[in-house]
């Protein structure tokens, strides 16, 4: 009966520990089912009413980009030329064939956040018993010793084999570090929600370039429509003034052609320039002509309120979140050295190295435990130094808070100011064309006016765009 019971006094202990590596192996699982911070991507602004005047385009239909919830995956965007290589294009379009073209960006981003995971992933998998495993032969050219037993004649014994040969497993469960397991998960989750909200900054980026570049060439387009119209209007005076005599260039017809020869050569440049720089951020060949589709105006309809609640989700603010999540876990990891280290260890062994003083297998459990007595106040000092540490993330975290904040407050001025310029630029391009209808619609002054207006339009709208954009960036929205 004693012999029971002392088998049960040492399996108990191993019982006992993988009963806590199950239980801290469930919590941390529940822990990983609670929403993380996803790395979501941006996509084009809401379709809204359209314009009430007619540019002279019709907006084409889209292909929407496809977006996986915890990846970085974009759809890629076909852009086909059409007639005499010309390439219709949409803002959407852009913006998605540009985060194509940048998918060594989106890559390195996906990259951040499976390290971080494999990390943590790793860190967890410390809950469960290590197994391992170990074998030797060993051959000695002499006898390891000699032991007389005691009795008339006196026997030489061996005890250690001349040849030797050793297999044993052994699993260990740590006990005691269960707690300190626990608080290196929690360091590994603060490290992998910083890189998921920061995995799609770099795509949201190139958005806003494409977008800026875009509106950019509408307004130099409509400004080169107006040089031009310019300067048919130009060409058509002098010719009128011309018409009765003998062809004549005089010194004021010369500077008049020379001045509106002058104006459509900036626009022109700076078209080129511009028609350029977007071909390369699509990856289109070099030279491509490109034909704009005016976006649908922007429409939002977000207060300041609505906007300082969700600044909560802005990179900065969660970075500084998780970092003082970070530094208490360290504290709490730095207090449990003071805790012993308690393990729990069992496994069995094929050997025949000490047959007469051991079976030739068995199998065995035991407790290991170790604790540091004294060590001249490291652990004092740690502890007092990681306290430090997270008190002033703590306040790092408050000051972040406030930052934002106060940015969010000024964008969502810049926003509000903008929305007015823009609304008043549509009105006057409505208000335009009722009087264009009383004119010619190909007069040349006409053209340049309405080029004008257009430009102004497009110019307002490109502001509101950015506006909206910036203060989406604080939010840490990029939906």
């Amino acid at each position: 009966m004693t012999h029971h019971n002392d088998a049960w006094c040492r399996i108990a202990p191993l019982y006992m520990a993988m009963l806590f590596a199950c239980l801290g192996a469930s919590a941390q699982d529940a822990a990983d089912k609670t929403p993380g911070i996803p790395s979501t991507l941006p996509v084009a602004a809401p379709q809204t009413t359209p314009y009430k005047f007619d540019l002279s385009f019709k907006t084409a239909s889209i292909e929407k980009a496809g977006f996986s919830a915890r990846g970085i995956a974009l759809t890629t965007v076909a852009l086909t030329s059409g007639p005499g290589g010309v390439v219709r294009l949409t803002l959407d379009q852009a913006q998605q064939a540009a985060g194509a073209a940048a998918n060594p960006l989106v890559r390195l981003g996906e990259l951040q956040v499976e390290a971080a995971k494999q990390h943590r992933l790793g860190v967890q998998a410390q809950y469960f018993p290590a197994l391992s495993t170990s074998f030797f032969d060993l051959h000695y050219n002499k006898h390891p010793g000699q032991v007389l037993s005691a009795g008339p004649p006196p026997v030489a014994v061996n005890i250690i084999t001349k040849d030797s040969n050793s297999l044993n497993l052994i699993a260990v469960q740590p006990v005691t570090p269960l707690f300190s397991i626990y608080q290196l998960a929690k360091i590994a989750r603060a490290d992998e929600n910083i890189a998921r909200a920061k995995a799609g900054m770099p795509v949201a980026e190139t958005a806003s370039k494409v977008e800026k570049n875009f509106f950019e060439l509408l307004v130099a387009q409509r400004e080169l429509t107006g040089a031009e119209a310019h300067a048919k209007k130009i060409q058509a005076k002098w010719l009128t003034a011309s018409s009765s005599g003998k062809p004549y260039v005089s010194t004021p017809q010369e500077t008049d052609m020379l001045s509106a020869e002058k104006g459509v050569i900036g626009p022109a440049s700076k078209v080129k320039e511009l028609t350029a720089s977007l071909d390369e951020m699509l990856g289109l060949p070099e030279g491509t002509a490109l034909e704009l589709v005016p976006p649908e105006p922007l429409v939002e309809n977000i207060s300041l309120q609505e906007a300082t609640e969700k600044a909560t989700a802005n990179p900065e603010v969660i970075e500084a979140e998780q970092t003082a999540i970070k530094a208490h876990s360290g504290l709490a990891l730095t207090k449990l050295t003071y805790v012993p280290t308690v393990g729990v260890l069992g496994g069995y062994a094929f050997q025949n190295a000490i047959n007469l003083v051991l079976p030739r297998s068995f199998g065995y459990i035991g407790v290991s435990a170790s604790w540091t007595i004294f060590d001249f106040g490291k652990r004092e000092r740690g502890v007092k130094e990681v306290k430090a540490q997270a008190e002033a993330a703590d306040l790092g975290v408050q000051l972040t808070k406030a930052k934002v904040a106060a940015a969010v407050k000024s964008s969502y001025f810049e926003l509000e100011r903008s929305r007015q310029f823009t609304q008043l630029a549509r009105r006057m391009m409505s208000a335009t064309q009722v009087v264009e209808a009383s004119y010619k619609p190909d007069d040349p002054e006409v053209e340049s006016a309405r080029a004008r207006m257009e430009a102004d339009m497009f110019r307002a709208e490109l502001e509101y765009r950015q506006a909206y954009a910036k203060l989406k960036a604080l939010m840490g929205d990029r939906q």
